[in-house]
């Protein structure tokens, strides 16, 4: 007879709690959950991109699946950076973010000289047949150093009153005054292009990291301040931003067309939907493939069918937020909650301009638009709050039990003693 409890000792035990290998341990740790919901999130995009597009296409003369080819062409690397990134340490996330960073600042120079101007601005440059806009890595990749900036900071600070440290005074000053200097710095380039949404991205991003780093609620209401006043010049100086808040509030004095057919799109589908392929309205929005792709979602699949993948977002955000209530890293919490405000706030800002809840805002909805930079950057941070949730490795259940056994027991002993 066969000796089946031999054979099944000999069998590959991958993917089992107790497998110790890289894989194995990767497996175990991240949040799977939140990965498939991102991966879903990535093949609804295709589907919408694949029936928004054909008609944008149309309109400039390219085939009806330009831009799906393209997009599909953008997924394949920003899998391997979703996938990738969630292989990192937090010391490899904060050196990666360091380079993109470093990266995405020389890009944003050049730009600015030798960019393609769109629409009165100079946000992307050509590489290889690709346009490629540097601003979008600038949002993960500032989130991730500032967070190590300000972690550096909490740590470098003496425990007790009592301490005395010029190195660590030093120390500490410098990181805060590199962090609000980086800030400055990238926002000026920001304004330069001019790419007004993307500095209140990456505001709301330095808002919510002092917020987490436990910053005085004063000085919070002083940065909440200067940002109202940071709009209220915007509103002053740049005719587009200005234009576009006239607009939203007094919808009468100025051309809305995108929103109106934005609007009749949502209308259009109600509660179910007229059927996957079936928009009309989506024919007559210039941008229904990036900017307002999430009004081609309620056309075709119905405000229902809105409202569960607005679920699924908002699953994300708060399944990312929970998994940093099990960990005791600075550095993992200030990055991670920057990054989700990014996703979250992003999100936000792309479903109320598509019903007109807020201002009208050329931003893509995360994994959903067509993008190649706003999907590359997107699976790069997504990657990055993957590493930085994943769960601490627990030690095996022999080894567990029997530390169990030996507190039991010494338990045992002081009572009898």
């Amino acid at each position: 007879m066969l000796d089946t409890a031999n054979i099944e000792s000999n069998q590959p035990k991958a993917f089992s709690r107790t497998d110790q290998s890289f894989l194995g341990a990767w497996w175990w740790t991240v949040d799977r959950t939140m990965l498939a919901c991102i991966l879903i999130l990535m093949l609804f995009g295709v589907a919408l991109v694949a029936t928004a597009s054909p008609a944008v296409a149309s309109r400039i003369g390219a085939s009806d699946y330009h831009f799906l080819k393209k997009h599909i062409i953008f997924l394949i690397p920003s899998i391997f950076l979703l996938i990738g990134g969630s292989f990192l340490s937090p010391k490899q996330v904060w050196r990666l973010s360091s380079l993109v960073l470093l990266g995405s600042i020389i890009m944003m120079f050049m730009v600015i000289f030798f960019g393609d101007e769109i629409k009165g601005a100079r946000r992307w440059i050509s590489l290889f047949g690709f346009s490629i806009q540097p601003s979008e890595f600038i949002k993960p990749s500032f989130a991730v150093v500032a967070a190590w900036l300000v972690a550096l900071h909490k740590n470098s600070i003496p425990k007790t009153k009592k301490t005395k440290s010029h190195e660590h005074n030093f120390l500490s000053i410098n990181c805060y005054h590199v962090a609000i200097a980086l800030y400055v710095f990238l926002i000026t380039l920001l304004i330069m292009q001019p790419d007004f949404g993307m500095s209140i991205v990456v505001t709301v991003v330095a808002c919510v990291q002092l917020f987490l780093a436990g910053v005085r609620f004063r000085y919070l209401a002083l940065l909440l301040g200067l940002g109202a006043l940071g709009i209220a010049a915007a509103y002053a100086v740049f005719s587009h931003v200005r234009s576009r808040i006239d607009r939203f509030l007094s919808p009468e004095i100025g051309d809305n067309y995108q929103v109106e057919r934005s609007l009749d799109a949502v209308r259009q589908g109600g509660f179910a939907g007229v059927g996957p392929g079936q928009g009309v309205e989506k024919l007559n929005l210039p941008d229904a493939h990036a900017d307002f792709i999430f009004s081609v979602l309620v056309e075709e699949m119905g405000v229902l069918f809105a409202f569960a993948m607005m679920g699924l977002f908002i699953f994300i955000l708060l399944r990312g937020f929970k998994r940093l209530q099990d960990t005791q890293d600075i550095f993992s919490v200030i990055a991670t909650g920057g990054l989700l405000s990014m996703f979250g706030f992003q999100s936000l800002v792309h479903m109320g301009s598509a019903v007109n809840l807020l201002p009208a805002k050329g931003m893509t909805l995360p994994f959903i638009s067509y993008g190649g930079s706003s999907m590359l950057s997107m699976s790069l941070a997504m990657g990055f709050i993957l590493a930085l949730t994943r769960q601490k490795k627990r030690s095996s259940i022999a080894k567990s039990s029997l530390s169990m056994r030996r507190s039991s027991a010494s338990h045992k002993k002081g009572e009898g003693g």
